[in-house]
């Protein structure tokens, strides 16, 4: 039960941080002082996973993230029992700091263009959003996959690249759909915030796992037996 609540506890933190980054201060960059803008709201998503990753690391693993669990199941690294319980925990643990952030929100006047930080995407742009999604899930799942790679791994500096990577992805992605690479972060804002957000939910969760497929079935090939 310990590592089921570690990754309740991760994604809670991942969702209020980094999603708070974007409730808060993404949106806002024309007040001196006060706007982080895109590279800012990168980092945060980015932060939040190393510092769970050097919190939890040696408790669950850190997914955080149902498309890591979804790929670590097809690797055959995680057990079908544990799969389901950290993809249930992790979305509860999202919805927990989507409501967090809701609460912050209703209590006074700081705030920027969305109350939880929910994905969307632009009407006319699903196939983009959809590619997108997908593409940066494979990648991200991909550097989580062989940095946590027992013999082939990065070791204690797995958490590092893994945060980093998902600040890259940021970088890019955010324009696009916001970034969610993680269904889990995706669900519980869109419960929270309703409307558009939840009729464009099943892209931020059909997509992600499409993309985590694909990364196993790559590492398997590429990172497999001897070089």
């Amino acid at each position: 039960m310990r590592k089921y609540i570690a990754e309740l506890l991760g994604t809670m933190v991942l969702v209020l941080l980094g999603c708070g980054s974007a409730v808060f201060a993404g949106g806002t960059a024309d007040i001196v002082g006060a706007g982080t803008g895109t590279i800012g709201v990168a980092l945060a998503f980015g932060l939040s996973v190393v510092a769970m990753a050097y919190c939890i690391g040696n408790i669950s693993g850190c997914h955080i993230n149902p498309a890591i669990t979804f790929g670590a199941w097809i690797s055959g690294r995680i057990d079908t029992k544990d799969a389901f319980m950290y993809i249930v925990f992790q979305i509860v643990g999202a919805i927990i700091g989507a409501m967090i952030l809701s609460i912050l929100v209703g209590t006074g006047g700081h705030a920027g263009p969305t109350m939880t930080g929910a994905n969307t995407f632009d009407n006319g742009e699903t196939a983009q959003a959809f590619i997108a999604e997908a593409v940066f899930t494979f990648i991200f799942v991909l550097v989580v996959l062989g940095a946590t790679d027992e013999k082939k791994g990065a070791g204690n500096m797995a958490g590092l690249a893994i945060g980093l990577t998902l600040a890259l992805i940021h970088i890019v992605c955010i324009p696009i759909t916001g970034t969610s690479v993680n269904p889990a972060r995706s669900i519980g804002p869109a419960i929270m915030e309703g409307g558009q957000t939840l009729s464009q939910l099943w892209l931020f969760i059909v997509a992600p796992l499409v993309g985590a497929a694909f990364s196993s079935l790559v590492w398997k090939f590429i990172g497999g037996g001897k070089r």
